[in-house]
């Protein structure tokens, strides 16, 4: 999508959202701020990612066919997202995944998840669920906490050529890479975040470098999704994220939660905490205010750098960077 169709699209869809949903329009009316006084995306109100927590975040009535839980860690209060459209879901993140990786029916894939799976009503989980039905590859499927059965596929798929993409959350694949270490030529390893209170946290790059040693692997790849969005961002590189068509990143200062900055402004690289605009959240909130800090790139690309401070640690972001 280009970039100007992107904005115009998001200004309407945000005042859309302002007149039907009741949280957000109050919230933007608490700053000041209504439909006419926004002409550009630096000006909408993001709003802040704890509300998916307390509040029913919903644009519209509607009954939803589904509600998705975060995993969180022990004790946590989990997000909770209301989904009005199944179908609006998978067509966002199959068209995500097309465009990094393109057909599933390409990959034999499999899930390493067990902190997911364990919750109940992960997004993720169903995500790569629908990801493997779409693939309806024989070898493909979840391991909860079979690693000898995991690394017997993947050895499977290894010595026969087979195209495999493994989607794992950080803590499992490295407990993993500690009982199982063999090479990988035809597997991406793609780690979803999040130690879950399981390790000793650890820097991205450790993680990484750890993984690539133990599979031979000259890259890790990483998804960067939450229970809040319906869009992801993907890195094949050194952790630095592309975003699905849907989906736009912005950075506010942290100290100053309404300035915040676009690529399109940019001529230099910024740090700060992360905003998200993703237009496939058109039935709850498009315009989110996440915890994490990060940097944005000049051609929209980012990095995750951990946690603000007084957040909780959870899912993709459990790993800091220096």
């Amino acid at each position: 999508m280009e970039s100007a169709d992107f904005e115009a699209l998001a200004l309407d869809v945000f005042d859309y959202q302002f007149r039907g949903n009741p949280l957000y329009g109050s919230y933007c009316s608490s700053l000041g701020k209504k439909p006419g006084m926004i002409q550009k995306l630096e000006d909408i109100p993001y709003l802040p990612i704890g509300f998916f927590k307390s509040e029913t975040v919903c644009t519209g009535t509607f009954q939803p066919e589904i509600i998705f839980e975060s995993s969180g860690t022990t004790g946590s209060i989990p997000s909770r997202h209301a989904i009005k459209s199944l179908a609006f879901y998978e067509h966002s993140f199959l068209q995500g995944f097309r465009k990094f990786y393109g057909s599933p029916q390409e990959y034999c894939i499999l899930g390493l998840l067990p902190s997911y799976l364990e919750r109940g009503q992960s997004s993720l989980v169903y995500m790569t669920k629908r990801l493997m039905e779409t693939s309806a590859h024989p070898n493909g499927g979840f391991y909860l906490h079979d690693f000898e059965k995991l690394a017997s596929t993947l050895l499977h798929n290894e010595n026969n050529g087979i195209k495999t993409l493994l989607l794992g959350v950080t803590y499992a694949l490295l407990d993993f890479s500690e009982q199982f270490s063999f090479p990988l030529k035809h597997t991406i390893i793609m780690e979803t975040g999040g130690m879950k209170g399981r390790r000793k946290e650890m820097l991205r790059e450790e993680v990484h470098a750890l993984l690539q040693e133990r599979f031979h692997l000259d890259e890790i790849h990483s998804e960067y999704g939450m229970t809040e969005l319906l869009s992801q961002a993907y890195s094949k590189v050194g952790g630095r994220y592309q975003c699905a068509d849907s989906l736009e990143i912005l950075i506010r200062a942290e100290d100053n939660p309404l300035e915040v900055s676009s690529s399109r402004e940019l001529d230099q690289p910024i740090r700060g905490a992360i905003n998200i605009i993703d237009l496939s959240n058109l039935y709850s909130c498009s315009f989110i205010a996440t915890d994490d800090a990060g940097v944005l790139y000049t051609d929209g690309s980012f990095e995750v750098r951990g946690r603000l401070d007084h957040t909780d640690l959870r899912g993709c972001s459990l790993m800091t960077a220096d």
